[in-house]
């Protein structure tokens, strides 16, 4: 399960928490702030629990010599700010957590609730009929390396020389502006949808891919069931350089960085979720697989098809939220003005 459930000294209520951290995978520690907080929160999501009473803040500080101190202190101040903001986004706070100097920046979190145990959606009750919803696109890996190469090239031309026939430099930012935006986006809202029609079972998607995933929770399900995946959505341009590189994306294979939800739910309820989750969030999901019956009594298992529907998800602008809590177009110059800005403060 994506989080762990204990038993109350209270009938009926589950104690439902969560730890995770990771290195840093964008420029902006702003954003890497937020992108942490989000993938930290979104396994309680994955439970069906939209509500999160506590967060703890893990930071491991970069002590490289090679850093400027000044550098260092302005990305850790950035990085707890784009935390906390997501967390308060959330409708929860950081209470506290610990910090600790490290080789290289690490940032995540421990995500806590309290929660009747009826509210949570167990990941085990999936059955033949049911489909899979997925509510974010794949592709973060792919995009975040082709950033790396294009800021690089000067270095190491022969990585970005791979792609530069198949990407332009301008389609290269917008993939990985567009991975921000979904990296950074919670799964909140989909959580809420989730519990409101009625799933099955839910997981997130993340650093085992799709197929990694799917494979995890099939694997739990108290029915004989197989999870037969059709459709996998995409952001644009990046099943073009996967088919170069070859990250294993189109097969499931390609990590991701808070991912979207997986769901598995009634199919006549399915289309409302969607729906439901466009118009609330913004952002589109997809059904993009089937629970089959199997006739192996043992059987649990997940598979992609041998030719899936590859959907391709347009790019989305930078933003950044304002403190009315809207968003404004904010371009990487201005972010590393803010940067700037802190650093020297």
């Amino acid at each position: 399960m994506d989080s762990s459930i204990t038993d109350t000294k209270i009938k009926g209520v589950k104690l439902v928490q969560t730890t995770d951290f990771f290195y840093p995978n964008v420029d902006d520690p702003y954003w890497q702030g937020r992108i942490s907080a989000a993938n930290v929160l979104s396994d309680l999501y994955a439970m069906g629990v939209p509500d999160v009473d506590n967060v703890l803040m893990l930071l491991g500080i970069c002590r490289d010599p090679r850093m400027l101190r000044s550098d260092r202190d302005a990305a850790a101040r950035l990085m707890m700010e784009g935390f906390r903001d997501t967390c308060a986004q959330a409708g929860t706070c950081v209470k506290g957590g610990q910090t600790v100097m490290s080789p290289w920046f690490i940032l995540g979190g421990v995500a806590t609730t309290v929660q009747s145990s009826v509210a949570i959606i167990y990941p085990t009750a999936s059955r033949p009929g049911d489909v899979l919803v997925l509510t974010k696109p794949l592709g973060t890996q792919v995009a975040s390396n082709v950033h790396v190469w294009l800021k690089g090239r000067e270095q190491k031309p022969e990585r970005w020389d791979r792609v530069a026939n198949i990407i332009t430099e301008e389609e290269a930012v917008a993939a990985y502006e567009t991975q921000i935006l979904t990296m950074s986006r919670l799964n909140r809202t989909a959580a809420k949808l989730a519990r409101k029609y009625g799933a099955h079972g839910c997981t997130d998607v993340t650093g085992f891919g799709l197929l990694g995933h799917a494979q995890n929770l099939a694997s739990n399900q108290k029915r004989p069931v197989e999870f037969v995946i059709h459709t996998i959505p995409v952001i644009k341009k990046m099943a073009d350089v996967n088919a170069r590189v070859n990250y294993r994306l189109l097969e499931g294979k390609s990590a991701e960085t808070s991912g979207g939800l997986l769901i598995a739910l009634p199919r006549d309820r399915a289309h409302l979720l969607v729906d439901e989750l466009q118009r609330l969030d913004g952002w589109p999901a997809w059904i993009v697989g089937d629970v089959q019956p199997t006739f192996d009594t043992t059987a649990r298992t997940a598979r992609i098809i041998s030719d899936p529907t590859v959907v391709e998800v347009d790019y989305r602008s930078y933003d950044h939220w304002n403190e009315d809590g809207n968003a404004e177009v904010v371009g990487w110059e201005e972010g590393w003005e803010r940067f700037a800005d802190e650093r020297d403060n």
